[in-house]
């Protein structure tokens, strides 16, 4: 039995989701028994849309309120502090617009074993019966940014942008994250690689509810998009240069299916 488990959901206007996902990551943590200890927060990233109301009326999650929208990064960096401040040693975290099945929390739990850095999902790494086909242009986007984070890294990713992953919390110090929005996985790559990170990926089935979902503003744009992906990787580099592990796979272990 592992102690300390924090299941972390940011959200943002979510109230068509929130409540059917919150029942379901209770179901399966509860179901698993994983953990001796194990809580489930909600960091709610500034929501208008009744979504505080919806969280308020609940009595088992524990919420951290953003009074504005500050970020999809800056609602997982306030998971984070709240792992590290509360002392739980393992933290998974998981989007809450459905396109994670909360029934794959205790598998990332699971599969964080001593050694292992960080757990991340991936949506490419094997077909599942029943997988979306994704939006042509997000699958592009994805697979030029993977590859070029594998090249620069030297990493051997399939899906740099999964929001399903598990990291120990212990490892969390050693990231310095300044990147508020979308793009703050990168950072979190760069970072993790840099510290020598072991990584291995999860298989998780791709669905896709709502293909035509917003970045919100001008991130709706790809070229924008993409440009503001390198510019937050190009950043990222720069600052943890000229210590870089370039030579070697940093860290990086193969998928669990192979170990």
């Amino acid at each position: 039995m592992t102690l300390g488990c924090l299941t972390a959901l940011p959200v943002f206007n979510e109230a068509r989701h929130v409540s059917r996902v919150l029942d379901e990551v209770r179901r399966s943590v509860t179901a698993a028994g994983l953990c001796r200890r194990h809580e489930i927060l909600v960091i709610d990233d500034g929501s208008t849309d009744g979504t505080a109301e919806l969280l308020a009326a609940r009595g088992d999650v524990q919420v951290v309120t953003h009074a504005e929208n500050r970020g999809y990064g800056a609602a997982l960096l306030s998971a984070f502090d709240f792992a590290q401040r509360r002392g739980f040693g393992k933290i998974v975290t998981i989007d809450c617009d459905g396109q994670h099945e909360p029934q794959r929390i205790p598998e990332f739990f699971a599969a964080c074993i001593d050694g292992i850095d960080l757990v991340s999902g991936s949506r490419y790494l094997q077909e599942f019966a029943g997988d979306s086909a994704p939006p042509e242009q997000r699958r592009r986007i994805n697979q030029q940014v993977t590859a070029e984070l594998n090249r620069r890294l030297n990493l051997s990713l399939t899906d740099a942008f999964c929001g399903f992953k598990c990291y120990r919390v212990g490892a969390l110090a050693q990231l310095n994250i300044t990147e508020p929005g979308y793009a703050m996985p990168l950072e979190v790559w760069v970072q993790a690689a840099a510290a020598g990170w072991r990584i291995v990926e999860l298989p998780v089935p791709l669905i896709y509810l709502d293909e035509k979902r917003s970045f919100g503003g001008v991130l709706d744009d790809a070229h924008t998009r993409l440009e503001y992906y390198h510019l937050t990787l190009d950043r990222a580099i720069a600052a943890v240069e000229p210590g870089f592990c370039v030579e070697t796979p940093c860290g990086v272990g193969p998928d669990l299916e192979n170990t």
